[in-house]
This record gives structure tokens, C-alpha cells and sequence, in this order.
């Protein structure tokens, strides 16, 4: 079955030293969409950017080689990956002879968008200083609003409110204190969120309450974007809206949802706690 309970997440691994694709674990969309409100029609656009750190494989004469990975898995897809399995796939290559970087990244894009169900981007880069650099994500921030805080879960929609009488803006707000829990092992995932809307204001005491309400809730990554998105739409109807988390890593990998109510591509820009 292809529910977070039957992935590898939270169980002895053998790491087998050898490509194998079929370690790859999907899990569908569709059953947590459903609880947030969403159905067949998606309410968004979006991408989940994935940057791996622990890829390397043999060239055909032996040496080793290693590179960053970005992937982008469109949010359109039918299915996530389950991160635990993607980093045993990508570890598979360690000891395979590779023709060059070409022939692994047509490997992986075969592999993973057939995991997906769905074109999933794949570009290798060098690992140098440079290939991927440090920047802080704009944005007004929240965190250093002077409130009380005492709700830790489950997710309160009702802290967020909208000055409807007032005139619309276009703001962009940020918060570091994103916190959720992987549903399977309860294990801390930490992320910083870039919130960009148009419409009006929405009450910023509020939304930091509603994003540390997440704080003990159990939910993948790009789940939680998602809950983020739905929520703030039918809560503040706003114009416009995107919701961007960058999460930090684990096991050498970290996601990075991207959910936007317009077609967007949006970069990759790699934080400092990233």
C-alpha cells in the first residue's frame, strides 16, 4: 500500500550499495488534499523543490564524483515521494559507473517522474560555493512581534483575519518559527515561510499565531504548504496569494513547497539554516 505507515520512514534500513529505482515510495495526493477542501480542480499552482546534498557516483574509470541535485516535482503530480526512500534511491548510486553527468541526470528524471506520476526537472550542479549561494528570503518578518503565544496544534484557521474595510496592498510577509512533525516518526521538521499576497490586509499577530499553531502537527511538508494556502484563501480571500516554505535538511536532503494562485516558477534560494 502506498501510505506513509508502509514507506521505509521509521524502520531498520540496509543500505544496499546498488541502483535500484524500486526503492522509490509514492504516496497519493489526493487523500490529505481531501481533508483540506481540495478535489480533482487543484486551487493552485506549484512546484515542491527538492535540493539533495549526498549524491555521488563512479565515473567509468572508477573515481568518485559528486554533485547537488535540485528537483522540481510539480504540484500537479499525482504523488509525493517519500523522502526516506528517495535519499536510499539516491545513495544506490554511490558505487554505480556512470558515463558522465549527463547519462545520471537522465536516469533520474526517467525515475522520478515516474514515481511521481508526473515530469518531475532535474539539474545537477557543481559542489562549489557559488552553485547554490546564501540569501535571506524577502519579506517583512513576523517573529518579532511583541505577543503571547499559548496554541501548538492542531492548525487554527480562525487566528487569521483581513481588514476588509481597509485599502487592499500587496505585502509580503515572512516567519522563521515554521514547525511541523513528520506524521510517521513525530521527528521535528523546521522551515522558514514567504508568504505574498494581494488583497486586504491581513492581520499579522494573527498569521504568526496561525503558522505556530503547526508547531505539534503531524504532516509532510508539502501538505502543510498546502493547508497554508487553502486556509489563507478562505479565511482572508485575498486577490492574490503564494505561499513559499524552505525547510532545512534531513538525511541530506531538503523540500521546499511552492503553492501560487497564478502560474509562477519561482527560484531556488537557498537560506542561511539551509
Amino acid at each position: 500500500m502506498s501510505t506513509p505507515e508502509h514507506s521505509p520512514l521509521g524502520k531498520d534500513t540496509v543500505y544496499a550499495g546498488r541502483y535500484d529505482p524500486s526503492l522509490l515510495f509514492p504516496i497519493p495526493r489526493a487523500d490529505k488534499r481531501a481533508e483540506i477542501g481540495i478535489a480533482d480542480t487543484l486551487p493552485f499552482h506549484g512546484v515542491d523543490i527538492w535540493n539533495a546534498y549526498e549524491l555521488s557516483w563512479l565515473d567509468l574509470r572508477g573515481k568518485p564524483q559528486v554533485a547537488m541535485a535540485e528537483f522540481r516535482v510539480p504540484a500537479l503530480s499525482p504523488q509525493i515521494i517519500e523522502s526516506k526512500s528517495f535519499k536510499l534511491y539516491l545513495n544506490g548510486f554511490a558505487q554505480e559507473r556512470i558515463a558522465d553527468a549527463a547519462a545520471l541526470a537522465a536516469t533520474l528524471t526517467h525515475d522520478l517522474s515516474a514515481a511521481a506520476g508526473a515530469a518531475v526537472g532535474v539539474q545537477l550542479r557543481d559542489a562549489r560555493a557559488d552553485a547554490l549561494p546564501v540569501i535571506d528570503l524577502d519579506g517583512h518578518l513576523l517573529d518579532d512581534q511583541n505577543i503571547a503565544i499559548d496554541h501548538y496544534g492542531p492548525p487554527q484557521a480562525d487566528f487569521l483575519q483581513a481588514d476588509t474595510g481597509a485599502m487592499p496592498v500587496a505585502e509580503t510577509v515572512l516567519s522563521h518559527l515554521l514547525r511541523s512533525n513528520c506524521p510517521v516518526t513525530g521527528q521535528p521538521d523546521w522551515g522558514s515561510v514567504q508568504i505574498a499576497y494581494r488583497g486586504a490586509p491581513i492581520d499579522h499577530a494573527g498569521l504568526l499565531r496561525y503558522l505556530v499553531s503547526f508547531r505539534t502537527h503531524n504532516e509532510f511538508h508539502e501538505q502543510c504548504v498546502e493547508r497554508i494556502f487553502v486556509d489563507l484563501t478562505q479565511r482572508c480571500a485575498p486577490r492574490q496569494l503564494s505561499v513559499y516554505a524552505r525547510y532545512t535538511r534531513r538525511g541530506g536532503l531538503d523540500i521546499n513547497p511552492f503553492r501560487s494562485s497564478a502560474p509562477a516558477s519561482p527560484g531556488n534560494p537557498r537560506t542561511v539554516r539551509q
